[in-house]
């Protein structure tokens, strides 16, 4: 992999990625563009516990440009973007919108190809691998950041999801605290341990392999499975063999097959469907432990590295949507039976 990094008009940081012996990138930010001022600040809600990001500036972050105005396309026809150079392989920068900034964290997008009408699932794993490279990278870095406590990468495709840019990108955060949805994994570990003596996370995968009825996908270093209790009506979790804590950790064999399987579970979730329906939607969260300057804790040793992917369509024509129960008071009601869902993926399995 080669890095190479620029500055934007604003001052934010910009990082391409590229395949070994690539040409050099020197272009320039040509654009005129004020610094950014944002007012964005964690509030923390003492009912439940958690903290909430307020980013009312946002409210101005571009929604559904037109394709020949997208600022995640490269710089051509002079039509400038957030990417200066005439074509790139995968670009990472600062978010001009960010929800988090400063001492509350950092955003920073990711452009998985130049190619505006591609989406993830159509790179081929030469690409893909070089978006992983890329997602270690910045992992490592933001590591490094004195605030940052948590390193989440995530794609949301799709506008039923409520995506507002088309163009083929995913997101970084870098927290200033453990995400709930962190906290609650690690307090179930916790009290595994406390029973069992063994690592909740090694026991759900050994238990959903030996089931077997929910797997999905199975090679030498990763597993996928729909879980017992999924809560999306078609949802997969994807796990190393080897239990590693974040990206950083995953050894050569792990690191090559990653991006082969992650592309087939994308193209089969293209495939659920039919022909006949849209692009599906869906939101693949990539789960790493938090980490601490001082040191590991034992609980953060206990986290396993996963990927969760999943569709908030049921059918064809029918959305699952976070309503009453799910929204009011956190109860998921899940229309599709897992055994199904992981039956009908495993039969859309490419040949």
């Amino acid at each position: 992999m080669r890095k190479a990094s620029t500055k934007l008009a604003d001052g934010r940081e910009l990082f391409y990625y590229d395949a070994c012996g690539s040409d050099a990138r020197s272009a320039v930010d040509q654009r005129v563009l004020s610094p950014i001022t944002v007012a964005s600040e964690i509030r923390y809600d003492r009912l439940l516990g958690d903290s909430v990001a307020v980013a009312p500036h946002r409210q101005d972050r571009t929604y559904h440009p037109p394709s020949d105005h997208c600022p995640f396309c490269p710089s051509r026809d002079g039509q400038p973007s957030e990417i200066p150079d005439g074509d790139y392989a995968v670009a990472v920068f600062e978010n001009r919108f960010p929800s988090l900034v400063g001492e509350s964290g950092r955003c920073e997008i990711v452009c998985f190809t130049s190619d505006h009408h591609a989406s993830f699932a159509d790179l081929t794993e030469e690409q893909a691998s070089l978006v992983v490279e890329a997602w270690t990278d910045r992992t490592a870095e933001l590591a490094k950041l004195p605030e940052i406590q948590q390193v989440f990468c995530y794609e949301n495709r799709g506008a039923e999801i409520g995506v507002t840019l088309d163009h083929p990108h995913g997101q970084i955060y870098g927290y200033p605290f453990v995400t709930p949805h962190t906290t609650f994994m690690l307090r179930s570990a916790a009290e595994h341990r406390r029973k069992t003596g063994r690592n909740l996370f090694d026991d759900v995968v050994a238990s959903e392999r030996d089931e077997g009825t929910r797997v999905v996908w199975e090679g030498d270093s990763w597993i996928a499975f729909v879980p017992y209790a999924a809560h999306w009506p078609y949802e997969v979790h994807l796990y190393p063999r080897r239990r590693v804590r974040d990206l950083r950790e995953l050894d050569d064999d792990a690191r090559v097959e990653f991006p082969r399987v992650y592309l087939e579970l994308l193209r089969r979730f293209d495939r659920l469907f039919g022909a006949s329906a849209s692009p599906t939607p869906y939101i693949s969260a990539l789960h790493q432990a938090p980490f601490t300057k001082a040191g590991d804790t034992d609980m953060e040793a206990e986290f396993a590295l996963h990927l969760e992917l999943f569709t908030i369509r049921r059918a064809a024509d029918k959305l699952k949507f976070f309503a009453g129960s799910e929204a009011g008071v956190g109860v998921f009601v899940n229309d599709v039976l897992p055994e199904a869902a992981a039956a009908q993926l495993r039969k859309v399995a490419s040949n």
